[in-house]
């Protein structure tokens, strides 16, 4: 594991998220606008929190630091997609 995977894996998994976000945002125009752009100002500033971390000085092993970088990328990711996920069954009532 090394700086340039754990980098690639953040912006794979941020830009797979935004994505879903704008096809959600094409196939359903009368969802909330505001909602959506809350998600996408959440999505990059966990990107910008998490690569901002991944070049921090840390005592100790790179190896934890990374780990930790990844372990809150998924747990802070599937959050973001829970609130999509909440946006899109909020459409789909009306």
């Amino acid at each position: 594991m090394n700086l340039r995977d754990i980098k690639k894996d953040i912006e794979y998994v941020i830009s797979a998220f935004i994505d879903d976000c704008y096809i959600f945002a094409s196939m359903r125009p009368s969802a909330s606008d505001d909602e959506l752009s809350k998600l996408f100002d959440e999505a990059i500033d966990l990107y910008n929190e998490l690569r901002d971390r991944c070049v921090e000085k840390v005592e100790g092993s790179r190896k934890a630091q990374f780990n930790a970088i990844r372990k809150d990328l998924v747990i802070k990711t599937d959050a973001l997609y829970n609130k999509l996920s909440e946006v899109v069954k909020a459409t789909a009532k009306e």
